[in-house]
């Protein structure tokens, strides 16, 4: 347990190196606000990388091996067999997509659904917002959006016996979510409309009520297709939410569980 953990302690300083490496020149050069790298949530967000990349590594692997086998039990064997025979390639779009489809309506309900908001608001409380926001998401958020992510990809055999398919499921769909988050000012024309860019999930975290649209994380066409699609014509003006949120990374984990208030129970 103990070589694991190191290991793994290793995989994510080498993932964020190389996050750094990417996007904060990218944020300094094509920035849509002049934004210090050390902004005062930092180190709370840096506390989030931590422990849901720890608990994706470590924790959720078995879980989802187990609740995705299940579910593919119930997929009719002439299905299977069509999907297995397919490139590997084509499972990989094919996955990105299914998964991007469960992910819309995971991320709508977390929107809705006043039990769910109560996690996925601290997501949404960032004023600022870069590509380590990305990694702000209550433990629960995460867990409950990628299983329902990840569990019609296993139950398809989308992934199936190829580590070529799992590994680039895994490393863009974590890529593009730091992507969508990033401080940059780049547009895309009307390639926008079918995949996401910063433009498009940055008017997701606006805060007025244009913040329940967009909720995609790759593709914008789900949005298009269930009526939750906007575009205005400029960035937005101010991120976050109006109810109040702990500044430390330890209130911010209790706070949902915390007993029910008026100013908690608002989702705007």
């Amino acid at each position: 347990m103990l070589y694991s953990l190191v290991i793994e302690i290793v995989r994510l300083t080498i993932w964020l190196l190389l996050l750094c490496a990417i996007f904060v020149p990218l944020e300094r050069l094509a920035g849509i606000k002049r934004q210090v790298l050390f902004r005062p949530e930092f180190l709370t967000d840096l506390g989030y990388y931590a422990i849901n990349a720890v608990l994706i590594g470590l924790g959720l692997g078995v879980p989802l091996a187990v609740l995705g086998g299940a579910v593919h039990q119930l997929v009719p064997t002439p299905a299977l067999a069509a999907i297995a025979a397919w490139p590997w390639w084509v499972r990989l779009v094919v996955a990105l997509i299914v998964g991007d489809f469960f992910v819309y309506w995971a991320h709508r309900l977390a929107h809705t659904a006043p039990f769910l908001w109560r996690f996925h608001a601290i997501h949404h409380s960032a004023e600022d917002v870069d590509f380590l926001t990305n990694t702000r998401a209550h433990p629960v958020d995460m867990v409950f959006t990628r299983m329902c992510g990840f569990i019609p990809v296993v139950a398809l055999g989308l992934t199936g016996d190829s580590t070529i398919v799992t590994a680039l499921v895994l490393v863009v769909g974590t890529l593009w979510g730091y992507f969508i988050h990033a401080n940059v000012r780049l547009r895309f024309g009307f390639l926008e409309h079918v995949i996401s860019t910063p433009f498009f999930h940055h008017w997701h975290h606006t805060n007025d009520a244009r913040r329940d649209h967009n909720y995609a994380a790759m593709f914008p066409f789900v949005d298009h297709l269930f009526g939750s699609y906007v575009s205005p014509k400029h960035w937005p003006a101010e991120y976050g939410i109006d109810a109040p949120m702990p500044a430390s990374l330890g209130g911010q984990l209790l706070e949902p569980f915390m007993p029910p208030r008026s100013r908690a129970e608002r989702r705007v």
